[in-house]
């Protein structure tokens, strides 16, 4: 009776294995679209070319960012304006150039029609609140084998 319940049990493990893969290809293969050989060159083709101009799309902001306090329009001195890069592109410290910072300006460039990210909506209003300090960070004496 024993090997009965074997064999049993092994016809219908087989049984669920069949059944679980012919239902597993159906389920990959369901809506999926099959491509000629030339379709599918022409998909990858398409496909790159759409990857190229997003990538010259960001090179190309990229190096606005970085020209940009060189261009006439910019409203402060290259010579006072230091990149950041992320999460802001820009702070000037006006008046640098004359030993008399009298202001600090955050400047984020964009491009086209590049909107504010998450993080730059909420840097920006964390800087409109005024919530900004300023904080001063000693090394401590002996990583510096400064007498002091």
């Amino acid at each position: 009776m024993e090997i009965l319940t074997l064999i049993i049990a092994f016809l219908l493990l087989a049984f669920v294995a069949v059944v679980a893969y012919f239902m597993g290809r159906y389920i990959a293969t369901k809506g999926m679209v099959v491509l000629s050989e030339s379709e599918l060159n022409e998909l990858i083709k398409n496909e790159r070319e759409d990857a190229v101009k997003r990538s010259r799309s960001v090179l190309g902001g990229q190096f606005s960012e970085q020209l940009a306090p060189y261009l006439p329009d910019f409203k402060y001195k290259p010579t006072e304006v230091r990149f950041i890069g992320k999460p802001i592109d820009f702070i000037v410290f006006k008046g640098m150039d004359d030993k008399n910072i009298e202001e600090i300006v955050f400047v984020e460039v964009k491009s086209g029609k590049a909107q504010l990210s998450a993080v730059e909506r909420k840097l920006k209003r964390t800087i409109e609140d005024r919530r900004i300090k300023w904080e001063e960070y000693r090394i401590p004496k002996g990583i510096t084998n400064s007498p002091d």
